[in-house]
């Protein structure tokens, strides 16, 4: 016989190595860094307690309860800096949302009745969200509302619960725009000012490798800007003194974003950095914008600090910047938003509504997330509404809150859901186990209430934990079920998130190519249309100043997706982290362009036009691998036209690289 192998003493084995989390579930739990919003927190403190005082004090707790449930959800949309958002993100979900609990309670204990209103409001609720952001929060509380309004009886009449529950959250709207006479304007010039910040950074940036982020920063940065101005333009556009001077200190900005990559390439061949004279005049146009909202002549930079140009590239964003100084000093700015209108006017509200509808209606992935939202609510509700078994509303609640795509990763919400409602719960049972109800009510709910817009910036694991023990108490008043609550509701979540991860994601996966290869390939096709337009003469500066607007605002969408897949296990996590070179790839194909285009502007001779087309080719050739497959395939690319010395020699260079990133099968 054999003899066998002893093992080896465990001093002769190598150390052993720590169990680790794997690194999808370490970036879900890793909270995002931004600063509290303190005026949001005091108006979750006041908004949400004062309704239940009141209600105790009139002998009526569950009338407060329920509204400070509305007032919750004010605070939940109460994410807006500017006040006429604020309008928008909170009073146009309470009408919603009161339709929503409305239609909940009418078909309260009516078993498949109850099945079959809550799974069409889900499939409403689910298309609707794929309109926009207010749309989004929208459906969202017409599907919440409707979940709890079909799963708590309402006390009074069947007009009484939506009308409480709005009026809570028109109390958190009420709190929010109090300042608004004597701050009217300010969010927007704010927002403005830190676009400004942006590209004083991004030229900061010019020529390391710290440029692509602070790009990526200037996008995000201007997205929010423009949305701010043009959700006051659709209304006030050319009657506004102070908004036609906004719009064009906004669009001053553009030639100076278009010269920036033209910088930065040209100070990463010549190993320089850009004068720090030049970021620093950006940032004193920052403190001009904030502080302008009068006279905008009461201060001007000095042109004389900006040092004498060396190139093409230090020339272009010389101008650009000499542009902003003139447009901020410019008393009158009503000529130049005339003759050089980049932000394009809004189309009128109806016709904005009717688009949309038509948009949702012929959309297939607007029907795609709607019935996969409405397959899973069914299911919900049916275990709630048929099966006996001591279940709530809380599993469909939950199926709600995860199966929300424009929030974030499912699978990761799913976890993340179940994580913060188990620490949420810990404190609820204290609080349900500790707190007599009554006017003991009142100072708990301010301090807890605040923790909502605190931790909600943390990300949605925090939210939730915040959330949850403020619903319990609400529930509580409301059915007066105490500490038995605590464990029947993680039950019921834990049962949610199952539903949401087997018929929301494994039995309907958003593929690969849904989610994010098609349109990473559609923006490619789109950088194709944009290096065609770039080089052509027939092409208005406006109009192609908006194109590039676009496609970086579609590339940062296209970010936002995989940051989210990359919460996800494999194979779709390891499948983004592969892909993200590629996404990088783009963005800098995009300012190699504009590179191109402003060097031409000064002085540069242009391409020849099979140059561009060539470029153009290998674009939609790249743009059709991605369609055609889940994994990329290196391809060396050879351009056989043009001399080196040629303007786009630099957009070769990074075509060339965009083609040879290979992905490894996963």
């Amino acid at each position: 016989m054999p003899r066998e192998t002893p093992a080896a003493p465990p001093e002769s084995r190598g150390p052993l190595r720590p169990l680790t989390p794997p690194d999808w579930l370490v970036r879900s739990l890793k909270p995002q860094s931004a600063p509290i919003p303190w005026a949001a927190v005091a108006r979750a403190s006041v908004a949400m307690a004062l309704p239940l005082a009141v209600g105790i004090l009139a002998g009526q707790p569950t009338y407060g309860a329920l509204a400070s449930m509305g007032a919750l959800s004010g605070v939940i949309g109460d994410t807006a800096d500017a006040y006429r958002m604020r309008v928008l993100n909170i009073a146009v979900p309470q009408l919603f949302g009161a339709l929503g609990v409305t239609l909940g309670s009418l078909v309260f204990g009516h078993g498949w009745v109850a099945v079959g209103a809550v799974t069409f409001v889900a499939l409403v609720s689910g298309m609707m969200s794929t309109i926009g952001a207010v749309a989004s929060v929208g459906g969202l509380l017409l599907l919440l509302n409707c979940v709890v309004g079909a799963g708590l009886p309402m006390p009074g009449q069947w007009w009484l619960a939506p009308a409480l529950m709005t009026g809570g959250g028109l109390l958190v709207l009420a709190f929010g725009l109090l300042a608004w006479p004597l701050r009217s304007g300010v969010p927007e010039r704010a927002a403005v000012a830190d676009a400004y910040r942006a590209v004083a950074a991004l030229l900061d940036a010019a020529g390391t490798d710290a440029y692509d982020d602070a790009r990526a920063a200037v996008t995000a940065s201007l997205n929010q800007s423009y949305d701010l101005v043009l959700a006051r333009r659709a209304r006030d556009h050319g009657r506004n003194p102070e908004l036609v001077r906004l719009v064009a200190r906004l669009n001053a900005l553009t030639p100076i974003v278009e010269a920036a990559p033209a910088a930065h390439l040209s100070a990463r061949h010549a190993c320089v950095r850009l004068p720090p004279e030049i970021p620093a005049v950006v940032r004193d146009m920052a403190r001009a914008v904030e502080d302008g909202g009068g006279a905008p002549t009461a201060w001007t930079p000095e042109p004389e600090r900006l040092p004498e140009p060396r190139d093409h590239a230090a020339r272009a964003l010389d101008h650009a910047v000499l542009h902003a100084v003139e447009t901020l000093g410019d008393a009158d700015p009503l000529g130049v938003i005339g003759a050089d209108d980049r932000l394009g006017h809004p189309a009128a509200l109806r016709v904005r509504v009717r688009r949309a509808a038509r948009n949702v209606v012929l959309s297939g992935a607007s029907w795609r997330y709607g019935l996969r939202l409405a397959l899973c609510i069914g299911i919900a509700q049916a275990l709630v509404s048929l099966v006996d078994v001591p279940r709530s509303y809380w599993v469909a609640l939950t199926v709600t809150f995860v199966l929300k795509p424009d929030f974030g990763s499912v699978f990761s919400r799913a976890v993340l859901r179940a994580l913060g409602t188990a620490a949420g719960l810990v404190v609820a049972a204290a609080v349900l186990v500790q707190v007599p109800h009554g006017w003991w009510d009142v100072p708990v709910m301010m301090l807890l209430a605040p923790l909502i817009p605190a931790l909600t910036t943390r990300g949605y694991g925090y939210q939730t934990a915040a959330i949850t023990p403020v619903i319990l108490l609400l529930s509580d008043i409301l059915n007066h079920q105490g500490l038995g609550l605590v464990v029947p509701r993680l039950v019921d979540s834990l049962i949610g998130c199952a539903i949401a991860l087997v018929a929301g994601y494994l039995l309907w996966p958003e593929s690969w190519g849904t989610r994010i290869g098609d349109r990473l390939a559609d923006a490619v096709a789109d950088t194709a249309g944009y290096v065609e337009s770039a080089f052509g003469a027939s092409v208005e500066p406006a109009a192609r100043a908006r194109m590039r607007r676009r496609l970086y605002r579609d590339l940062s969408v296209i970010r936002s997706e995989f940051q989210r897949a990359l919460t996800e296990p494999p194979p779709t996590g390891t499948r983004a982290a592969a892909w993200w070179p590629l996404v990088v790839a783009v963005e800098r194909i995009l300012d190699a362009t504009t590179a191109a285009r402003v060097r031409i502007r000064h002085g540069a001779p242009p391409p020849a036009s099979d140059e561009v087309a060539e470029v153009a080719r290998e674009l939609r050739e790249l743009a059709a691998g991605l369609r055609a497959s889940a994994v990329l395939e290196e391809v060396r690319t050879e351009f056989t036209v043009g001399p080196k010395e040629s303007v786009l020699e630099p957009l070769r260079q990074e075509v060339g690289a965009a083609r040879a990133i290979a992905t490894p099968t996963a």
